[in-house]
């Protein structure tokens, strides 16, 4: 019967011991649960917005621009509206509902801004470019210049009521003293893109575009650029934040690379000068 004690004991001393072990701070932290790690930062969440460009600028935000832009920001998908200046102005005015506008003239940016459509503070005047006279490859004309243009049939033209391009040389012929003459011989476009179309074409003899858009396609040969003090100031680009943008922030975003020293590289590979 003594071993039985013995072992009983042995019993009631192991569970004395377990209990008491139990208390200890070292054995009460082994037995907690880990402690959560910090957790990370919460990805932005998915944000559409629109930018408003002048036609002129499709090619390099399509092609370039947005695409590295939503490289280097996941969570915005950035789509594009291309037309002329006026008249993305008016549909802005009229409720369109972009969150950056960037126009060939500082005219409908100012006239935005008068209006607190889009926000002054915001407005950064991004780039330059040039005027120029193109025909069709591979054609012939009389013309060799905006001196002679007169000897053209038919000039293709954005339309000088809302594309800039067509208001800068309504001011050039003025000042040639050829408007008058000029007009009579206008096929007037809807867009920079759709007179360079013309011309490439061959259904306008010749025809005024950006020189950004002549380099563009080798439907067109560049017979002059816009020769300098034909017009009061030069041909610039402007970017704004519209005030009534949903997404404040991210057209902040966008608007920052675009002026950025990246942004501008991009600018220039397609013909643009920055303004300075």
């Amino acid at each position: 019967m003594k071993p039985m004690k013995n072992q009983g004991a042995r019993l009631i001393l192991a569970a004395v011991l377990l209990l008491s072990f139990s208390q200890t701070p070292l054995f009460s932290g082994a037995r907690k649960e880990p402690s959560p790690s910090p957790s990370t930062s919460a990805q932005p969440a998915p944000v559409s917005i629109m930018v408003a460009a002048a036609a002129s600028l499709e090619n390099a935000f399509v092609k370039e621009l947005i695409p590295l832009f939503q490289k280097n920001h996941p969570w915005i998908t950035v789509e594009g509206i291309y037309d002329s200046s006026g008249r993305l102005q008016t549909q802005i005015e009229a409720g369109l509902e972009a969150d950056v506008f960037m126009s060939a003239a500082t005219r409908q940016m100012d006239a935005l801004v008068d209006k607190q459509f889009v926000t002054a503070a915001s407005v950064k005047p991004l780039l330059q470019n040039k005027l120029v006279l193109i025909k069709p490859v591979g054609t012939t004309t009389a013309v060799t210049g905006f001196k002679n243009i007169t000897e053209a049939q038919i000039i293709a033209l954005g339309d000088p009521a809302t594309t800039p391009a067509g208001q800068y040389a309504q001011e050039a012929f003025t000042n040639l003293g050829t408007w008058e003459e000029v007009s009579t011989k206008l096929s007037l476009g809807s867009n920079v893109t759709e007179v360079l179309n013309w011309v490439g074409e061959g259904s306008a003899e010749v025809g005024i575009v950006y020189a950004t858009d002549a380099v563009s396609t080798p439907k067109v040969t560049i017979l002059e650029e816009l020769p300098d003090g034909l017009l009061a100031a030069p041909v610039i680009y402007p970017v704004g934040m519209i005030a009534a943008s949903a997404h404040p922030e991210e057209a902040k975003l966008f608007i920052d690379f675009l002026a950025s020293p990246e942004g501008i590289g991009i600018f220039k590979a397609f013909g643009f000068s920055p303004n300075r």
